[in-house]
């Protein structure tokens, strides 16, 4: 594809700028009115990622009627666009003050010991719920943490988002340049951020994921067992539609669970996507559906060949394996090509 020049992008900004401020400029429930009607109409006529939606939840979720299915494909597209409204709102309605009329917390205990421990703490959430509340909220209630992310393609966009995601003092890494500051927080006790469950291609560890395998990258797994550091899997489900928020804790892994596993990395990286699975079914509707968390294969697949020895010893040796579990992993469902 051809790279934008600088008067395109400038354009861009601009539109982005005008729309922040016509969002802002109401209400937050007459906002949220307002995104849900443009998902709407998004998933009307965005044909390719409506389908993509459905399929994809159709094969999750087998027990569903058709009208089911399409109801929470469409509600997964207004959810985005809540979503994206509810960042430009979020510095306006969270601060030191408000955040509990707005905030409900659940069994959050555990994870704010953690935090509050010298030692070092990995903090993950998949592209479910509102994962940008969750972030701020912390560094709002002064948890020192930084998030990794990939930056935007217009330069001037990003670093306008990056002003709105850092004003409570959290730290945007990029994906491209980040392996020594992740390191580095780490090793001096801090917390590392990430919305980890995208698909991480042919070299990734593919895991069990709503009885699919999913390519899943292994550098978290990688830095937790190198820094003895516990996972916490979190989430910020929306409540209603006046900006609030359940923020909770679907699971906490930590050494001691992974150290006597046969493969600890594979244990580790199936665990949190377990974790991921749980905090969708929980709220099916907040989930990007139409993203391509399936998109990569593994090879055994793409070769019509039964589940690898080595490959199916680590799923036996998965604690919540079950028998049904693994005839969904052998038999996976034709590839979705659109």
């Amino acid at each position: 594809m051809a790279q934008r020049g600088p008067v395109y992008e400038k354009v861009e900004y601009l539109l982005a700028r005008l729309l922040a401020t016509a969002v802002t400029g109401f209400e937050v429930e007459q906002s949220q009115k307002t995104a849900r009607f443009i998902g709407a109409q998004l998933d009307r006529f965005d044909v390719k990622h409506r389908k993509r939606a459905q399929h994809n939840i159709r094969l999750c979720f087998p027990d569903w009627t058709d009208d089911q299915v399409r109801l929470c494909a469409k509600k997964s597209t207004q959810h985005l666009i809540q979503l994206a409204f509810e960042t430009l709102h979020t510095p306006k309605v969270l601060n030191a003050d408000s955040w509990p009329n707005h905030i409900k917390m659940v069994n959050l205990g555990q994870a704010i010991d953690l935090l509050n421990s010298d030692g070092p703490t990995i903090l993950l959430t998949g592209h479910q719920g509102n994962w940008e509340v969750l972030g701020y909220l912390l560094a709002l209630l002064g948890y020192d943490m930084d998030t990794i992310a990939r930056p935007l393609d217009n330069k001037l966009i990003n670093d306008w988002l990056l002003g709105i995601r850092e004003k409570q003092g959290m730290r945007i890494v990029t994906k491209f340049d980040a392996t020594e500051r992740m390191v580095s927080v780490l090793e001096q006790g801090g917390a590392l951020a990430f919305t980890a469950d995208q698909n991480a291609g042919d070299k990734g560890i593919f895991v069990p994921f709503f009885g699919r395998f999913a390519s899943t990258y292994k550098s978290i797994g990688l830095l937790a067992m190198t820094h003895n550091a516990p996972i916490v899997c979190g989430y910020a489900h929306r409540i209603g539609q006046d900006f609030k928020f359940e923020m909770g804790i679907t699971d906490i892994i930590r050494p001691e669970d992974w150290e006597a596993q046969p493969n600890p990395l594979y244990y580790i990286t199936a665990r949190y996507c377990r974790a991921f699975e749980t905090m969708v079914r929980d709220r099916p509707d907040q989930f990007l559906w139409s993203h391509r968390r399936w998109k990569s294969r593994p090879r055994h697949e793409k070769k019509g060949q039964p589940i690898p020895r080595a490959l199916r010893t680590n799923l036996e040796g998965l604690p919540w394996m079950t028998d049904d579990l693994m005839r969904q992993l052998e038999n996976p469902p034709p590839e979705y090509t659109a």
